[in-house]
């Protein structure tokens, strides 16, 4: 498969090669999320498939159905805000089916997003600056500070990086696997949104900027209907979101979690003989809030 044209972004390209987003102040988004399983025996199952409340994003309405019936139970995390779902099921077929609706504003970022030195950080977001199981920033260190130490630090440096792996790196579904880490993509130059991304936040953090994995529904035209992970660093005080890949615009994006990398945000996790039969996470643009069809 090709890469995306990068007008799939519907972004402003500025002189210097940054990217500045027009968006609207906010979108109404309507969600639907068909997951099939088949399962071998007793499984237990633990889902983050929520969107996120809070950090811009308003959620109005939201149902859950499993089926066969479970004893159903969700745990919102109080520092992150995550919601987690979890249940056991028999052996057989499960079907589960998540509908929200949610409405999401999202912040223009300018050029004035500095990087901040690291006594400067707040003490929040200094583990985001840590090496990871999949995202080796100290493995990196020399390749990151070779390839972007000369770019101007703050949001020039972070576009760079983005560009970089949209440059170098090829987008193939299958390419890569759950165990594969930013090093290893460094090595191949292919994965898919999640590889894009870790390797991404590793760049950030050897270069001392803090960075995070994102999972998020998105609307993109290919690849098939999927969970999508981009990144966000933080800078000029605050949290800045990229696609590496870009497939998806940052107004095309909602937020389920946000993690140190994919073991943090992964959206199912199963103790117990399953199989993934079908997956299907559809996202639908309904209006500019007040204005919904």
């Amino acid at each position: 498969m090709g890469k995306p044209q990068a007008l799939a972004w519907c972004l402003n390209r500025l002189p210097t090669g940054l990217f500045m987003v027009s968006l609207p102040s906010s979108r109404v988004f309507e969600i639907d999320c068909a997951l099939h399983y088949e399962l071998e025996d007793t499984t237990d199952f633990l889902f983050q498939i929520h969107v996120l409340r809070g950090m811009g994003q308003q959620l109005r309405h939201e149902v859950l159905s499993v089926d066969p019936a479970a004893d159903l139970h969700v745990y919102a995390d109080p520092h992150l805000g995550h919601r987690f779902l979890r249940f056991q099921a028999n052996k057989g077929d499960i079907h589960l089916n998540y509908h929200a609706r949610v409405e999401v504003a999202t912040p223009e970022c300018g050029m004035d997003a500095d990087e901040l030195p690291v006594s400067q950080l707040p003490d929040h977001v200094l583990h985001n600056l840590m090496p990871t199981r999949y995202c080796e920033s100290d493995l990196l260190a020399r390749a990151a500070w070779k390839l972007f130490g000369d770019v101007s630090p703050g949001i020039q440096r972070v576009q760079a990086i983005t560009d970089w792996l949209y440059d170098n790196l090829d987008y193939e579904r299958g390419s890569t696997q759950s165990t594969t880490t930013a090093c290893d993509v460094f090595l191949s130059r292919t994965g898919v949104c999640r590889d894009f991304s870790h390797l991404a936040v590793a760049f950030c953090r050897a270069l001392n900027i803090p960075a995070r994995l994102v999972a998020a529904y998105a609307i993109f035209d290919e690849p098939p209907a999927d969970f999508h992970a981009v990144f966000e660093a933080y800078i000029g005080h605050r949290w800045v979101m990229f696609d590496p890949t870009r497939l998806a615009a940052p107004n095309n994006i909602v937020r389920i979690a946000q993690g140190r990398d994919a073991k943090d945000v992964a959206f199912a996790t199963l103790f117990g003989p399953a199989t993934l039969v079908s997956m299907d996470p559809h996202i639908e643009c309904v209006g500019q809030a007040g204005v919904v069809d």
